[in-house]
């Protein structure tokens, strides 16, 4: 992808024979949107070589190549030398560990070093001319691994699994107190607290939110915890597990206390989703950080 125009390629199976390009294309995945971004911004379809509409009919045998417009680098956001643990990296997707204390994308109060910022300086060293796409997203201070895509069809492909639930996150986290098990599900809508543009609560007009925790292990004050999101609202792990009497240890925003861990305690350590062209369900898996880990040998 270095350098050049993102590309991808198919042959034509006799079940397809006698198409429209158009309709071929449409089973491929590709969007109107991508469409009319080739037709316009310097992208071709290419059918045995030659470039063609998408009103061609194509035959059997025949080898369609969509050639997308070149992306820019992402307007306005400074590339940065900030190392990035990279899981796995191939020509479409990026899979990386978050630390705390990053922020996933700038903002106001931390307009540099974000993993947005280490992101484009990874691209620039490596000559990748794309614009950031990052799939799944993290709190600043919630550690784990990352997905992103590395153009912006893949994020189409991506956010289109996201829509189905088939990109699939598990968290650990340290809960204050004795959380009751071995198994439950906290089932509470959240929505935005009237007083903060940034606190989210339970709150009988929110959006529907359901999460599935398991008790991994009890310390003598906290809980350690496995959990599912089966939506995704902001903060729907701290919002629900403060709910339910047991905010995540450090979590100030939600009635944690950092007096032994000073960011909530709460890690990506599972992430799953579907290979959008090889079709190879991928798995990644990273250990708890070590102020999680010492904060539950209790040191």
């Amino acid at each position: 992808m270095s350098n050049q125009n993102f590309s991808l390629t198919w042959s034509v199976f006799e079940e397809d024979s006698g198409s429209l390009l158009r309709e071929f294309l449409n089973k491929c995945d590709i969007s109107k949107r991508a469409l009319t971004d080739i037709k316009f911004k310097g992208g071709s379809i290419l059918v045995n070589g030659s470039s063609v509409t998408v009103r061609e009919r194509i035959e059997a045998g025949d080898v369609v190549t969509v050639i997308f417009p070149p992306e820019q680098a992402s307007g306005g956001l400074l590339p940065e030398p900030i190392f990035l643990d990279v899981k796995y990296e191939d020509e479409f997707v990026l899979v990386v560990v978050k630390p705390p204390s990053m922020n996933t994308i700038p903002s106001r109060e931390h307009p540099n070093g974000s993993l947005a910022n280490g992101l484009a300086g990874y691209y620039k060293k490596k000559g990748i001319q794309a614009t950031i796409h990052i799939v799944t997203r993290l709190d600043r201070d919630t550690s784990g691994l990352v997905l992103i895509a590395k153009h912006r069809h893949i994020h189409h492909l991506l956010s289109e699994q996201q829509k189905m639930r088939q990109v699939k996150r598990r968290y650990q986290a340290i809960a204050e107190g004795i959380v009751a098990g071995p198994e439950s599900v906290i089932d509470a809508p959240i929505g935005r607290k009237s007083t903060s543009i940034i606190e989210r609560e339970v709150r009988d007009d929110g959006r529907h939110a359901r999460t599935l925790y398991e008790v991994l292990a009890h310390t003598r004050s906290h809980t350690f915890l496995k959990l599912e999101l089966q939506t995704g609202r902001t903060h729907q792990i701290r919002v629900h597990m403060a709910h339910i009497g047991h905010p995540l240890a450090g979590d100030d925003l939600y009635g944690g206390s950092r007096a032994e861990i000073d960011r909530q305690a709460l890690h990506c350590f599972e992430l799953r989703f579907l290979h959008p062209f090889t079709k190879k369900m991928m798995l990644f898996q990273e250990e708890l950080p070590q102020d999680m880990k010492d904060l539950l040998n209790g040191q």
